[in-house]
């Protein structure tokens, strides 16, 4: 089975950092590209950062773009989300997803095949 797996989630003040982490199981996390997500309440899930499979070809966000940082290490099947000077608008579920690479470029949740449960970031202003 295929497990996806998100920490690092939790409380900080606006201007403060978090680092998100993402773990797989069940799949050799090498052939897939990854990306994370993130959905506030009563929103729908949006785009946040990819990064292709071997740790290049990485896309931000707009509203993300110089204060977060996306990576991976494939020897630990594992993806991160480095998160600085959030802000409250940054509030939201943050999921990470994985999708077999193809050689292009997605950013819309439906192309992706493999979900995590997602892990709460609060910004307090």
């Amino acid at each position: 089975q295929v497990q996806l797996v998100e920490s690092g989630g939790g409380l900080v003040q606006a201007g403060g950092s978090l680092r998100l982490s993402c773990t797989a199981s069940g799949l050799t996390l090498s052939s897939y590209d990854m990306g994370w997500f993130r959905q506030a309440p009563g929103k729908e899930r949006d785009f946040v950062a990819r990064i292709g499979w071997s740790g290049g070809s990485k896309y931000y966000a707009d509203s993300v773009k110089g204060r977060f940082t996306i990576s991976r290490d494939n020897a630990k099947n594992t993806v991160y989300l480095q998160m600085n000077s959030l802000k409250p608008e940054d509030t939201a579920d943050y999921y990470c997803a994985a999708r077999l690479s193809d050689g292009y470029f997605y950013t819309r949740g439906k192309d992706y095949d493999y979900w995590g449960q997602g892990t709460q970031v609060t910004v307090s202003s």
